[in-house]
């Protein structure tokens, strides 16, 4: 089964093209101008990956993101965000609001397929087959679902994999490059802050059910994860 992606962009040119090299790597493709459009393909197709324009006329990229991230229908579906912005800010706020990767314009074909595929290994590899319960958390990796208590957590595909990982080996410390290495990929490029933001969120979820600390710091090291309270 293909899996499927859908571009929002309002440039048809950039869909066309985009649109093209998708298909030609095998994938289904759906593409919108906008994210009005693009609410009623995401409800008929249910994407894998949306790879989402920063800006766009109407309602925003960034504004339709943080729509899809805090729906919990919608949470798991894959998000890259594409823009034309460089600066250090504006990718932090996009992965405060919870897109899972980055590709700046003007991109070629081949590193765009290579962070689909990258995103996509994060969605739908389980890092172990079994279910794992740490303290008061519990992920399944057949579900991709995890719980505190009960309570379904709200993480995207990648901090579902981060916290799997951290879950998969409790008690190590890792660097950020480790975690790079691990949980995005070796292949692919991306700035070792965005580990950084990425544990952050995943903090910020974790402390609605007093799990935040199992993150722990390790000055000038990395971080390690653990359920010990003591």
């Amino acid at each position: 089964m293909k899996n499927t992606i859908l571009i929002v962009d309002d440039e048809s040119a950039i869909r066309d093209m985009v649109r093209m090299a998708l298909e030609n790597a095998d994938f289904q493709v759906f593409d919108a101008a906008s994210a009005h459009q693009a609410e009623a393909l995401i409800a008929e197709q249910q994407p894998d990956i949306i790879l989402l324009d920063w800006m766009m006329p109407g309602v925003s990229g960034l504004d339709f993101a943080r729509k899809l991230k805090n729906d919990k229908q919608l949470s798991q579906i894959g998000i890259i965000m594409l823009t034309a912005r460089t600066e250090e800010d504006d990718r932090v706020r996009g992965l405060d609001i919870g897109a899972d990767d980055f590709i700046s314009k003007p991109f070629s074909t081949r590193e765009l397929i290579s962070r689909v595929n990258a995103l996509l290994r994060r969605i739908v590899e389980p890092l172990t087959s079994e279910a794992i319960t740490s303290g008061r958390l519990q992920l399944d990796t057949v579900t991709h679902q995890v719980t505190a208590d009960k309570q379904l957590l709200n993480l995207s595909p990648t901090e579902f994999k981060l916290l799997h990982f951290f879950m998969s080996h409790a008690e190590r410390v890792f660097s950020r490059v480790q975690l790079l290495d691990n949980v995005w990929g070796e292949n692919i490029y991306v700035e070792e802050r965005t580990v950084d933001v990425h544990i952050r969120r995943l903090r910020k979820v974790l402390q609605r059910y007093n799990c935040e600390k199992y993150i722990k710091t390790v000055r000038s090291v990395g971080y390690r994860f653990s359920a010990n309270e003591h």
